[in-house]
């Protein structure tokens, strides 16, 4: 089911765009992601690339949130560092933000066209994994079970 864009939290942008233009220096951090908690705080993380396939600044995040214990998070997004503006997670970060955080919206799009989607709407006729299901013995976060 597709879902009416939500408005976009500007702070969060303006906060992952920091983080892209103040500490994504070099080949190795090249994107950075900003969350908003449940309780209102701004998580940063940057990504860790390298060729064997490093973790995506959403992934990054999601550990750096955890560490903060920040385990719901509402919103989410990334920036590319030299002023690329808003890049969409990629298909591995949509479904692990999926199964952690079924609900979290994802804000997409380009300057003035950004928008705040639900992350299902951007992983239609998804997988869902095995222990989120409703009603699913052991149901709950990854590694809770």
């Amino acid at each position: 089911m597709t879902t009416q864009p939500q408005a976009v939290d500007r702070e969060l942008v303006q906060a992952a765009a920091h983080v892209a233009r103040t500490r994504c220096l070099g080949d190795n951090h090249t994107m950075a992601a900003a969350a908003r908690t449940r309780d209102g705080r701004i998580v940063t993380a940057v990504n860790a690339y390298h060729f064997t396939g490093g973790p995506c600044a959403e992934l990054v995040l999601i550990g750096t949130a955890a560490a903060q214990g920040a385990y719901e998070l509402d919103t989410i997004v990334a920036v590319g560092d030299r002023d690329r503006g808003v890049v969409p997670p990629c298909g591995r970060c949509r479904q692990v933000l999926l199964d952690y955080f079924p609900g979290i919206e994802v804000v997409i799009g380009e300057g003035d066209r950004l928008r705040a989607v639900r992350i299902g709407d951007l992983l239609p006729a998804s997988y869902v994994w095995a222990d989120h299901q409703p009603g699913a013995e052991g149901a709950g976060p990854p590694g809770e079970g």
